[in-house]
């Protein structure tokens, strides 16, 4: 009878609330992680992520973003951005014309297609495109000046030598506001 006393009072205290791990503030565990509450969003965080020079981390938050908004024209242009810094061209080129499709006067697309453009030595394609932002743009922006400036003088001399100043990606931050990350 005492083994079915014992095993009867260690099944009721197995039962008990104790309070479980990492609950008190001193614990060294992880808190518990709400799931009710809401990540921060994929594209601030990429965004940030690309401006510490993380594009392989970016690009990740980038697809979660992707996943949360859909394929939006900042989620495309976003993903072309990081696969640029990547030096995945093709990849690169394929996002931002899907951006561009999508919406037709996102600047930062246009500009960022270009930038891929020249890269892969489609210059007479990659000046179109710049005079495209440039103008969307109302030539507001000095990068882009800058970059329809590199791509009509290696037009017209194909040997022209690029400065390391010269060369700029577009990413949109917010409501408006461009982050210049430079091509290094």
């Amino acid at each position: 009878m005492r083994p079915f006393l014992i095993l009867s009072i260690l099944a009721l205290a197995a039962c008990g609330n104790t309070g479980g791990l990492g609950r008190s503030k001193d614990s060294p565990y992880a808190p518990r992680v709400s799931q009710r509450e809401h990540s921060v969003d994929g594209l601030l965080v990429g965004h940030r992520l690309m401006a510490a020079g993380e594009y392989e981390l970016a690009l990740k938050a980038y697809y979660r973003a992707a996943g949360q908004h859909g394929t939006s024209v900042d989620v495309l242009s976003a993903l072309g951005s990081a696969n640029l810094k990547l030096g995945r061209l093709g990849q690169a080129e394929r996002m931002l014309r899907l951006a561009v499709e999508k919406d037709e006067s996102f600047v930062p697309a246009w500009n960022n297609l270009g930038v891929v453009l020249m890269e892969r030595g489609k210059t007479g394609e990659a000046e179109r495109v710049f005079r495209t932002a440039y103008a969307l743009d109302s030539g507001e922006s000095d990068d882009i000046k800058a970059n329809l400036s590199l791509a009509l003088a290696k037009l017209e001399n194909p040997t022209y030598i690029e400065h390391d100043n010269s060369n700029f990606a577009l990413v949109r931050r917010g409501g408006g506001s461009y982050l210049i990350l430079s091509r290094t």
